[in-house]
């Protein structure tokens, strides 16, 4: 249909677009995660939102969309390019040691799950069939939505990983099963789902052997020619080559897709495929998201509030408490099982397909179905914040834990590091070495614990706390360093720290010449700028190697730092000059004595 000249295709393509550069900047500028913006866009230009009004004011037809089923195919483009750069960020090593959780914590949070919740529906009056594919179709949970939230390095992260490849390994034989319970069902159900699994079976076993000669010469060539565009041509052919080879046995397009991304991941064009392939995985997943806001009717809503809200706090307390309690039996810390139950309690965009598939079968009524519909859209608009609470309560529960930390010894002086990120575990190697006694404090709890493996004195704790600060015993302390990269509480430890103790040396972390200013104002007995120092050493290289005399060099090095010395001495209202690194890259080599600045 054609309005004004602009058919609808197009007219909704600029406004997903429109939507695009609107949502990212803004939502980026208040660091709130642009998947909201998305769900909210849906809401407000979907068919339930301005779209119901374009009858009676047509010029909304150009910033609505009124089909959502024209944009689908373009928002599983993006759930499917989505599984795809998780696979490139995987190795099949990886996954063979996550075998455990795929398929020991994975299978038993859908099942235990989708048992509880199917028994609670059960015993509300649902048939028991219906009950059950309801069951497990909100113990799903959204991949499109969590992983890119928790990522696929931390604990969290790793944990959902493995929950959520099982979950979508498990859609087809869910979706056969109802059709086997369907009234009208017969052995074809239980036949069609064997005949899946070993055409599946053998179609990703060909894909595992093909991929691996196949890949490297394709992606050779392309590189061959220095086009990014054949480059991207070539990655999206692999990504919808392999994705239709697993649909057309009736697999979840997908599973091709994460294999195509672990074959990639173990060429060398990982990376290059994986920046390539960003833009596109980003805005078809701003679709998907706005597809899922266009479900969300705020008319019905208002009407059946009570028992939306409802189900909606059931759903994600059960698959909280499920969730966080497997991970815990499995080794996993109170707080990581917590943050993890909570950012996994949502139901999933797959939930979608499984109460399709229920009501075609006949299981659960069209009512049910859309009411669960519901149910699904509001969980997932609702995943960001539920993941903001999961890492509140995780920071809680492991403050909790630890706030009594280990007593700092007194058995002798010695300096302490607050921070044991990559500058304040670099210091340490450093005092270790030139066998100083020294003990660190971070309030990164996964920090913690891999300091402690490799045999570093480090506790826990959070220096924002006046009480935490009291408990490192300053007062006996031979220096303090401040290494964090949190400027305005790095300012204000400087400051409370100065006051009570006067002599105490305070060495800190300055971000650049204007917070060393501020650290020397607030009493730090030296700053250092890490941009200062790093853009000197490096000038100093690069004159030297465009062959500039080393002592013209060195002389504008000093008279560089100099100058910054004066610039600190105005900002911080101070009646000396700051004492500022003044060894060269020269004078670090060894048996070089140190230039006098």
């Amino acid at each position: 249909m054609m309005h004004g000249g602009l058919s609808d295709q197009v007219s909704d393509a600029l406004v997903i677009l429109g939507a695009a550069g609107i949502v990212i900047p803004l939502f980026a500028r208040f660091r709130i995660t642009p998947i909201i913006g998305f769900i909210l866009v849906g809401v407000l230009v979907g068919p339930a939102g301005l779209g119901s009004l374009t009858d009676q004011a047509p010029w909304l037809y150009y910033i609505t969309i009124t089909d959502r089923e024209a944009i689908a195919p373009f928002a599983e483009f993006g759930i499917i390019l989505l599984l795809f750069t998780i696979g490139l960020e995987l190795s099949f090593k990886r996954l063979w040691e996550m075998r455990a959780l795929v398929f020991g914590v994975g299978a038993a949070e859908l099942i235990g799950s989708g048992l509880i919740i199917g028994l609670a529906l059960f015993a509300m009056g649902q048939n028991a069939a219906g009950a059950l594919g309801l069951g497990l179709a909100l113990a799903l949970s959204s991949t499109a939505l969590v992983l890119p939230i928790s990522g696929t390095t931390s604990q969290v992260g790793r944990s959902a990983l493995a929950m959520l490849l099982f979950e979508d390994v498990a859609i087809v034989p869910i979706i056969f099963m109802l059709g086997a319970l369907a009234p009208y069902a017969s052995a074809d159900g239980v036949e069609g789902l064997m005949t899946t699994v070993w055409m599946g079976a053998a179609v990703i076993a060909a894909m595992l052997v093909l991929g691996r000669f196949i890949l490297p010469k394709l992606f050779g060539q392309a590189a061959r020619t220095k086009s990014p565009e054949l480059f991207l041509a070539a990655s999206l052919l692999v990504v919808i080559v392999a994705s239709l080879a697993t649909s057309a046995v009736g697999l979840s397009p997908i599973v091709g897709a994460l294999i195509a991304g672990l074959l990639i991941a173990e060429t060398e064009y990982r990376s290059e495929v994986e920046v390539i392939t960003e833009p596109f995985k980003g805005l078809a997943l701003g679709v998907f998201l706005i597809t899922v806001g266009m479900q969300i009717d705020l008319a019905v809503i208002a009407d059946n509030w009570v028992s939306l809200v409802t189900a909606v706090i059931g759903v994600v307390v059960v698959k909280t408490i499920v969730t966080g309690a497997l991970l815990k039996i499995s080794g996993a810390r109170t707080g990581t099982s917590a943050e993890a139950g909570l950012l996994m309690s949502s139901p999933s965009e797959t939930t979608l397909i499984v109460l399709t598939a229920a009501a075609e079968a006949a299981l659960i009524q069209p009512e049910t179905a859309a009411f669960w519909t519901i149910v699904t859209a509001i969980g997932l608009t609702i995943t960001p914040i539920l993941a903001r609470v999961g890492h509140d309560v995780s920071r809680r529960i492991e403050l909790k834990q630890h706030d009594q930390p280990d007593e700092v010894p007194e058995d002798e002086p010695r300096t302490i590091v607050i921070g044991f990120g990559r500058v304040g575990r670099l210091v340490a190697d450093m005092l270790k070495t030139h066998k100083q006694p020294f003990l660190c404090v971070d309030s990164d709890i996964d920090c913690v614990a891999g300091g402690r493996r490799e045999g570093y004195p480090i506790i826990f704790g959070d220096v924002a706390r006046p009480e935490m600060v009291d408990r490192l015993k300053l007062g006996h302390a031979r220096a303090l360093i401040i290494t964090m990269d949190e400027p305005v509480l790095a300012n204000a430890v400087v400051k409370r720290v100065r006051g009570w103790v006067p002599d105490l040396p305070i060495i800190a972390r300055a971000r650049d010449v204007d917070h060393a200013a501020e650290l020397y104002r607030a009493g730090a007995t030296d700053a250092v700028p890490e941009t200062l120092e790093s853009s000197l050493q490096l000038s100093e290289a690069v004159l030297v190697d465009l062959g500039v005399p080393m002592g013209p060099v060195i002389a504008s090095i000093h008279d560089k730092r100099d100058q910054y010395r004066r610039q600190i001495m105005e900002s911080g209202g101070l009646t000396e000059k700051p004492t500022l690194k003044t060894q060269t890259l020269r004078d670090s080599a060894p048996g070089a004595k140190p230039a006098e600045a």
